[in-house]
């Protein structure tokens, strides 16, 4: 039995090492391929005379010393030693890998060759340009759509969630509230720009609202299913003790419902997304919505993939964080749900 046990150690232990080697080589790969992009970026002389190709360089080398680490961290912090590696490290290594040799390619065939028509295809020095030289346009129209995404997601969700718990609550207030979900719900909140813009003073408190009604309708449903949904024994329980209507509400009710909410917020989080960028090219005068049409408008493709670019940072990390708060409050469910 003894026997076994070392044998099984003994495998574990070589599985381990194995494990090990492989992912410190897919750090020396990463490097190597930044490497290389590094060297097609100096060594390799472009057909037009580029700004900021220093900066690329210096970002290409700092991921190749970054891939390095990896690789180092890694094959030296086995479980044999205690040693421990992060999670995102062990993921990012052929991740870098694949920037690597995807930036490559990019700068062969827009900057090297020109193989992809200009100006709507521009190499990587053009998108790095436009974040040294536009920082400040760009900056603003981050703030101002964030601004204007919180505040209409806010409004919405809250109303959404008190809607939702008053119908999932109320036969008489889902006998009145219930029919009008259903009619005015489904319809795009994109469909209200015209009025919209004709009965609010201002395209900013339009476009709250329109952010506001998107948001509202999953947050609606969902926290009315979410309460409808809880057992009615955890009210007889509550009851037998002596619980008010209030106290079933809040503390029953809403946390028991909770799961339901958050899949709501999610649905609603995406949905004020597509209606930002929407009113923002419609009707307002600032944001990244109005971004993009304005390089659209100037043929400057650079900018306009540069504020893509921040826009699906921005949104990836919001959701990113949404999940985090879920994680934090809804602790047993803590990975049933993915992002």
């Amino acid at each position: 039995m003894a026997t076994h046990t070392l044998d099984l150690a003994a495998q574990q232990a070589v599985q381990r090492k194995r494990e090990g080697r492989a992912r410190g080589l897919a750090g020396v790969l990463a490097a190597l391929a930044w490497l290389g992009a590094a060297a097609v970026t100096y060594f390799w002389p472009s057909l037009d005379d580029w700004p900021h190709s220093d900066a690329l360089l210096a970002i290409e080398l700092l991921l190749a010393a970054f891939s390095l680490l990896i690789a180092w961290r890694t094959r030296r912090a086995t479980p044999a030693d205690g040693g421990t590696v992060p999670r995102g490290w062990l993921a990012a290594a052929p991740w870098l890998l694949a920037l690597a040799a995807g930036t490559s390619a990019w700068e062969v065939v827009t900057a090297k060759l020109e193989w992809l028509p200009r100006p709507f295809f521009a190499p990587p020095e053009a998108l790095i340009a436009v974040f040294f030289d536009d920082y400040a346009r760009l900056a603003a129209s981050v703030s101002h759509s964030f601004g204007l995404l919180i505040l209409g997601y806010a409004i919405g969700a809250a109303t959404g969630f008190v809607v939702g718990v008053s119908i999932g609550w109320s036969r008489a207030v889902g006998y009145w509230l219930h029919p009008v979900l259903r009619l005015i719900g489904p319809l795009p909140a994109t469909a209200w720009l015209p009025l919209a813009f004709f009965f609010f003073p201002s395209s900013f408190s339009a476009s709250v609202f329109l952010i506001a009604l998107a948001s509202a309708f999953p947050v609606a449903v969902l926290t009315w299913s979410g309460v409808a949904g809880v057992s009615p024994a955890f009210y007889d329980v509550a009851r037998t003790l002596g619980a008010r209507p209030g106290f079933l509400i809040v503390r029953v009710a809403i946390p028991a419902a909770l799961p339901s909410v958050f899949v709501g917020l999610f649905m609603g989080l995406g949905a004020s997304f597509s209606v930002l960028i929407v009113a923002e090219m419609m009707g307002v005068k600032a944001g990244l919505g109005w971004y993009l049409q304005w390089a659209q408008g100037w043929a400057a493709y650079s900018n306009m993939y540069a504020g893509l670019l921040v826009m699906a940072l921005m949104c990836s990390g919001l959701i990113t964080l949404l999940f985090r708060v879920r994680d934090r409050l809804l602790g047993w469910q803590k990975g049933l749900l993915k992002w």
